[in-house]
């Protein structure tokens, strides 16, 4: 009996995780942007507890995976996508041809779909990541939008626009990126986490806006590593 319920905590985690994103998806229509945020942060810490629940309960499931990614679709994909739509409908768009230009926040939930099928199906990907991470996206324009960035909104709406397909060549990039996966303590296998979370730890002093600050503190600093490494690489050669 305890292990035909437990098998089914991870999905249940991971349920946990879609609702989230659903409730946010309902409060970025409504433009109730801070509501918004917190339910993708809401679901992130779902999304990390999940998988963390199915090794420690070793509680794997042959749909697990799935329900996983389609959650992160709507949770990391959709709901950042709606409260980018919302505001550029709202704050940026004047009348004409242009009220179009909103739609291309849904670019996000593509880029975010093909991130995920790459993800799932990349062997590469078990330690560390290539490309920027669905949930890492989400929270840097959850935060950014959700803080009030004043740089967002003096912004035109083709600078935006650019911002956003940026995030999207981020998301299906072969950049490495760092994960903060923790298989022992020592500072030699990962000074490179512990030097984020020390930073990470003086943005959130920042409050919503540091929450962004983060996701390109993480991307600067992946980048920072993958230079040093091919550097070292082609010096060895």
């Amino acid at each position: 009996m305890a292990n035909r319920i437990t098998k089914h905590i991870p999905n249940t985690i991971t349920c946990l995780n879609l609702f989230s994103g659903c409730i946010s998806c309902v409060f970025a229509f409504q433009g109730m942007f801070t509501y918004a945020l917190f339910f993708i942060v809401l679901g992130a810490v779902f999304d990390f507890f999940d998988g963390l629940a199915a090794r420690a309960l070793n509680a794997h499931s042959i749909i697990g995976k799935d329900i996983d990614s389609l959650a992160d679709l709507i949770t990391f994909g959709f709901a950042p996508a709606v409260m980018l739509y919302t505001l550029l409908e709202v704050e940026f768009i004047d009348g004409g041809w242009s009220y179009l230009l909103p739609f291309l926040a849904f670019l996000i939930t593509v880029f975010s779909t093909l991130r995920l099928a790459k993800f799932n199906n990349d062997s590469r990907q078990v330690s560390s990541f290539i490309g920027l991470p669905v949930p890492a996206n989400a929270l840097f324009w959850g935060a950014t939008i959700a803080g009030g960035d004043e740089w967002l909104f003096e912004l035109p709406i083709w600078a935006i626009l650019v911002v956003v397909l940026l995030s999207c060549w981020l998301l299906v990039s072969e950049l490495p990126m760092f994960s903060l996966k923790f298989k022992n303590l020592s500072w030699g296998d990962n000074k490179i986490r512990f030097v984020f979370l020390v930073v990470c730890v003086a943005l959130l002093f920042l409050g919503i806006p540091g929450i962004a600050l983060i996701i390109l503190w993480y991307i600067a600093l992946s980048i920072a590593v993958w230079v040093y490494n091919s550097y070292n690489s082609k010096k060895e050669c």
